[in-house]
């Protein structure tokens, strides 16, 4: 499922400490460890050490997140994608 509105995808690192993603579609899980999200390019999971997400807006596709930045790995979303609503989803409804 892409959002309109997220735009193009792109990732900005700056010094593996925080980056900027641009077309995030959607977040599905985080915690300090790892983020999994749902971007128009497919399933994006980031893997470092006490990460924190700063910035999120799936209006305009925008998310950061800072901490220690180990990896980010693709993933094609129907395979990855879970059943049920998404953590963002559920978290304001």
């Amino acid at each position: 499922m892409e959002n309109k509105e997220s735009g193009l995808h792109k990732i900005k690192i700056d010094q593996r400490k925080c980056a900027d993603i641009s077309g995030v579609c959607d977040v599905e899980s985080f915690d300090l460890k790892h983020i999994l999200l749902e971007t128009n390019m497919g399933m994006l999971e980031i893997k470092g050490e006490d990460l924190k997400v700063k910035k999120v807006s799936l209006d305009s596709g925008e998310f950061r997140v800072c901490g220690r930045i180990n990896s980010f790995q693709y993933f094609d979303t129907k395979d990855y994608r879970k059943k049920g609503k998404s953590l963002l989803k559920k978290a304001f409804r």
